[in-house]
């Protein structure tokens, strides 16, 4: 037996909130609150410019007291971000992979695409967000290091464009590959397992390459030690940083890692659009 909900004769109810569609807008501001209310995003984070800023001073202090004999030459001391850097990258892996994961293991996800349908806006919305917090706090904090190594190590004055890619290309480099893990994430939909294979992702190729002994893997062995992803983060800082290989230096590591990226979140869609939540 049902109930009638309007009585004959009553005015239909209208209810004073504007009725409008939900729009990208909706959805970023959706993301913002999510990533700022969980307590992952500060832990992730502040480890990261721990380790970054730690790290960094730490090896400049060895440095400037070792003097001549730690052989700097003609080089800047910007290179010396790398040793921080490397493992506050694992920092944004990790929040990369959650900012997705953590709504599956919840259950979130279901409000949130209850909430807006549209998957593609939902993964754009996150994408914006997270790039967004990871590139203007990793420049910044790159920036400092930079800044305080340049003062206290007895090195190379550096040129702008050198200043160019340790602050703002390290910034963009750690920002891609924080998109890449949230598009595995994405399609992994679990957290343990997307960060583990992120995990591998960044350090295998350098383990394999070194027992690589027979000469017939000589060309697998060089590709991987040239293209993994701490041998392209030295990339960036330039030819001396990197002793002289000759893998992807300046700018095109960041490029390589944009596209990887694109690649990440497009397998990421269509695995969102082809699966039920």
């Amino acid at each position: 037996m049902t109930t009638s909900y309007h009585q004959p004769g009553a005015p239909a109810y209208a209810s004073p909130i504007p009725i409008r569609g939900a729009h990208l807008g909706d959805a970023l501001t959706s993301e913002w609150t999510k990533i700022r209310s969980v307590r992952s995003t500060m832990w992730t984070l502040g480890v990261m410019i721990l380790l970054m800023v730690g790290i960094g001073l730490g090896v400049a202090a060895l440095i400037s007291a070792a003097g001549d004999s730690a052989g700097m030459g003609e080089e800047s001391a910007l290179a010396l971000g790398f040793f921080g850097l490397l493992p506050g990258s694992i920092c944004v892996v990790t929040l990369g992979v959650l900012t997705i994961t953590s709504e599956y293991g919840t259950g979130m996800i279901r409000t949130t695409l209850t909430a807006c349908p549209s998957r593609g806006r939902v993964l754009a919305a996150k994408a914006v967000v997270f790039f967004v917090i990871v590139f203007v706090l990793t420049t910044v904090v790159a920036t400092l290091v930079a800044v305080m190594q340049h003062a206290i190590v007895d090195a190379a004055e550096p040129k702008g464009g050198e200043w160019l890619r340790a602050t703002v290309g390290v910034g963009l480099f750690v920002g891609a590959l924080g998109l890449v893990s949230l598009g595995v994430g994405g399609m992994i939909r679990h957290s343990a397992g997307a960060i583990t294979t992120m995990i591998g992702v960044i350090l295998m190729p350098l383990v394999a390459a070194m027992f690589m002994f027979s000469e017939n893997l000589a060309d697998l062995q060089e590709f991987l030690l040239e293209y993994a992803i701490p041998s392209q983060l030295i990339g960036i800082y330039g030819e001396a940083a990197s002793g002289g290989s000759s893998g992807p230096l300046g700018w095109t590591p960041v490029a390589i890692m944009a596209g990887l990226a694109v690649a990440s979140l497009g397998g990421a869609f269509a695995v969102m659009s082809s699966r039920d939540v």
